[in-house]
C-alpha cells in the first residue's frame, strides 16, 4: 500500500483554517488529523508541510485544451501539465475543437485521449448545436459535466441561434446547460456603428465597446427566461458585468439553485483601463469591462451571488493575437496561474483564503455533482495542493508551461507559490518537476 503523510500543514478546508496532517493511502485520503503534531504512521512517506497551506485541488470548469485539431496552441498533455503546476487537479474541457465535440464518437475520442495523456483528472463538455438533440439524448450523464451552448459566436463558431433549437434543448436536455452569453445581433450592430465612425482599423480599446454590457445582458437574460420557463439547470459562464448579477441570487444554498454563475480570474484581476498596458494579451470574449464591473464581480464572489471561479483557459500563439480588435483572436492561457492570482487577491484583502478554496474547489464539486472530489475528507480522492505563502516568484518565459509560451502575467511577481500537487494520491508536481508517469482519472458525476 502506498502511504503518504503530509505533516504539520495549515489546512484550509470547509470554511476553516487549522493546523493538521493528512494521511493518503493509495488514491484516497485515509485520515485528517487536527492539531496533532506528533502523528506517526508506519511505512508512510512523510512530507513536512510546516509553514505551508494545504488546499483541496482546484477544479476548473472551463478550459480549452485545444485537442483535437488546434494542437499548435496546446493539447491535453501540455495544458494538463501547466494545470497541475498551478494546483489545478481536475478540468472540464470545452467542445469547440476540430472536430467539435458534438457527437458521441467525438466525446469518446476525447475521453480516451485524456486517459492516455492527461496528468490531471479530466472531463469534457458536450457541445450543443442547432441540430444535434438526438446525440444529446444519448449521453451518459455520469460522464459529462453538462451541455455547452455558444449563444454568441466565439472561437470555434458553434453559435446556436435558432429559437426552436434553443427551446428544444432547454426543454429536453435534462442536464446542466452551460452558456457563453453574448448577443450576436448586438455585437454586429456595434461593429457596424464603430467601423462606420472610425473605419476598420479599431484598436483594442474598442473591444469592450463592441462586446458590450448590453451584448452580455441581452443574451444572459434570454437564457434565464428560457431556463426559468422550461425548468432547466442553467450555468452562466465567465460573467463580466455588474448588470448580469441581477439575474442571479444568493438567497438559496447552491444545491437548491437552478441558475448559477461563474466568474473567471481575468475578470477579477484586469479592467478596461489595462488595455493600454497589455493590449491584445487581455483580449477575451466576453471582454474585460470597467472597474465598477470588476468591483461588483469581486463582491458577488464574497456574497455568494457568483458560485464558482474558473479560468476559461484558451491558449493562442502570440502571432495569432496580433492585429486590430476585429482581427486578433480572443483568449489567453491562465490555468497555471489562476490559484496564485486568487491567493494574491486574498493577500490584498479582496477575499479570504477560505473563500478562494470554496469557490475553486468545494463549489465546483457541488455544482457539478462530482463524485468524491473537492474537499479534504476521509474517503475522498487525494487531490491536494501544498502552497508556500511566503515564496515570491516572477512569471517568466522559463517557468511558463503553456505550449503557446506566454502569459498575461509575465513580469508580475507573486507572493504565493504552488510547491506540490497530488492527483489521486500521486505526487505529480514537486517544486518545478512534473512526474510524467502519472495519469489522472476520468471524472464521474452523480446523477441522482
Amino acid at each position: 500500500m502506498n502511504k503518504i503523510l503530509i505533516k504539520n500543514a495549515t489546512i484550509i478546508n470547509e470554511g476553516r483554517t487549522f493546523a493538521g496532517s493528512v494521511l493518503i493511502e493509495n488514491d484516497k485520503i485515509a485520515a485528517v488529523y487536527e492539531n496533532e503534531v506528533f502523528v506517526s504512521v508506519p511505512d508512510a512517506n512523510v512530507i513536512d508541510a510546516t509553514g505551508k497551506f494545504l488546499f483541496p485541488g482546484v477544479i476548473d470548469d472551463q478550459v480549452h485544451f485545444r485537442e483535437p485539431g488546434l494542437t499548435h496552441k496546446g493539447d491535453i498533455a501540455s495544458e494538463s501539465r501547466a494545470a497541475v503546476a498551478g494546483g489545478v487537479t481536475t478540468f472540464m474541457d470545452m467542445p469547440n475543437t476540430k472536430p467539435q465535440t458534438i457527437t458521441i464518437n467525438d466525446l469518446e475520442w476525447k475521453l480516451q485521449r485524456g486517459a492516455e495523456t492527461s496528468v490531471a483528472n479530466y472531463s469534457f463538455f458536450f457541445g450543443g448545436t442547432n441540430d444535434n438533440i438526438g446525440e444529446i439524448r444519448k449521453l451518459d450523464r455520469s460522464r459529462v459535466p453538462g451541455l455547452k451552448l455558444f449563444l454568441g459566436s466565439s472561437t470555434g463558431n458553434m453559435l446556436v441561434d435558432k429559437r426552436d433549437s434553443l427551446e428544444r434543448i432547454f426543454g429536453e436536455a435534462g442536464m446542466l446547460i452551460a452558456i457563453h452569453a453574448e448577443k450576436e445581433e448586438v455585437i454586429k450592430r456595434n461593429i457596424a456603428h464603430y467601423t462606420g465612425m472610425y473605419g476598420e482599423d479599431l484598436d483594442i480599446s474598442f473591444h469592450s465597446k463592441i462586446r458590450s454590457e448590453e451584448a452580455c445582458y441581452a443574451s444572459s437574460s434570454e437564457a434565464v427566461e428560457l431556463a426559468t420557463r422550461l425548468n432547466s439547470r442553467l450555468h452562466i459562464l465567465h460573467l463580466s458585468t455588474e448588470k448580469e448579477l441581477t439575474l442571479l441570487s444568493n438567497k438559496l444554498p447552491l444545491k437548491e439553485k437552478k441558475i448559477t454563475g461563474e466568474v473567471c480570474v481575468h475578470h477579477l484581476w484586469f479592467h478596461d483601463g489595462d488595455y493600454g498596458l497589455f493590449g491584445n494579451r487581455i483580449k477575451w470574449n466576453p471582454s474585460i469591462k470597467t472597474l465598477a464591473d470588476r468591483s461588483a464581480l469581486r463582491e458577488a464572489v464574497n456574497n455568494d451571488t457568483i458560485d464558482i471561479v474558473a479560468t476559461d483557459h484558451a491558449p493562442h500563439l502570440l502571432s495569432e493575437k496580433e492585429g486590430n480588435c476585429l482581427i486578433a483572436v480572443s483568449g489567453g492561457p491562465l490555468v497555471q496561474h489562476s490559484l496564485v492570482v486568487m491567493l494574491e487577491l486574498a493577500m490584498e484583502g479582496r477575499f479570504t483564503y477560505e473563500k478562494v478554496v470554496e469557490k475553486m474547489a468545494h463549489m465546483p464539486a457541488e455544482l457539478f455533482h462530482i463524485e468524491r472530489r473537492g474537499y479534504i475528507r476521509p474517503g475522498y480522492y487525494a487531490d491536494l495542493v501544498l502552497v508556500d505563502p511566503k515564496q515570491t516568484w516572477t512569471v517568466a518565459k522559463d517557468n511558463i508551461l503553456y505550449r503557446c509560451g506566454w502569459s498575461p502575467f509575465e513580469g508580475y511577481t507573486f507572493h504565493h507559490a504552488v510547491s506540490q500537487t497530488f492527483v489521486n494520491g500521486q505526487l505529480v508536481y514537486d517544486n518545478g518537476r512534473i512526474n510524467d508517469t502519472v495519469r489522472g482519472m476520468e471524472v464521474k458525476y452523480l446523477t441522482e
